[in-house]
């Protein structure tokens, strides 16, 4: 019961900081962050991540009606509750359930895959993992991923989930996007970036011409 009282103590202030027009992952990094908070106050973080890991895998997964149900603005608080207590009642973590309840009083189960991926962000963050996103034109061998992540491990400060993926558009290079940070270093963005110097140049030299033009005209 303690577990629920501080859950409901912590988002009976921070819902209500919450404006009905804030993204959804602003406010799913609220919640997200008092279930880290209650999960490590309990020495739980581990268990919690497994089972919220299987909430989704064993239940929501397979039963995508019942994830309905939960975020439906149409199904009460009361009725959401009498749900859980059904299918999760006994099978989960009551730190987990109860928190599922309090999100519900609150309206916000329809964040709770982007309140599960902001719980594994700052899982990430806890173990100092740092999630790196490569883009390439090709497929990447795998002893040069091995050799990237080796390298992002000293530039990052931390151990580098390498996160891969193919655009062909890119015709070359790479672009690696770290958190909010993209280092584009494509070939294509290179012409880009050509193209955009060229543009500016010929502007400018046109200008200049004007202006020695009007000059002379003047004199």
């Amino acid at each position: 019961m303690s577990d629920a009282k501080d859950l409901n103590a912590e988002h009976a202030q921070t819902a209500a900081q919450i404006e009905p027009d804030v993204g959804v992952e602003h406010v799913a990094d609220v919640y997200a962050r008092a279930l880290f908070s209650a999960a490590q106050r309990a020495g739980q973080t581990a268990a919690i991540d497994g089972e919220f890991d299987a909430l989704f895998s064993r239940v929501l997964d397979p039963f995508p009606r019942f994830e309905a149900v939960l975020a439906s603005a149409m199904v009460s608080h009361e009725e959401t509750v009498g749900a859980m207590d059904r299918v999760l009642g006994g099978r989960f973590a009551p730190l987990l359930v109860n928190f599922l309840k309090v999100v519900s009083k609150h309206g916000r189960l329809d964040c709770l895959r982007a309140i599960h991926r902001r719980w594994k962000v700052l899982l990430e963050q806890l173990h100092q993992r740092v999630r790196v996103q490569l883009t390439t034109a090709e497929p990447l061998p795998a002893d040069l991923a091995a050799r990237i992540r080796l390298a992002l491990r000293a530039a990052v400060g931390g151990e580098p989930i390498l996160e891969t993926a193919v655009d062909p558009r890119l015709i070359g290079g790479a672009v690696l996007r770290l958190g909010d940070t993209v280092y584009d270093g494509s070939i294509a963005d290179q012409l880009k970036r050509l193209r955009h110097q060229i543009f500016e140049k010929s502007v400018h030299e046109i200008q200049s011409r004007r202006n020695r033009f009007r000059q002379a005209a003047g004199n």
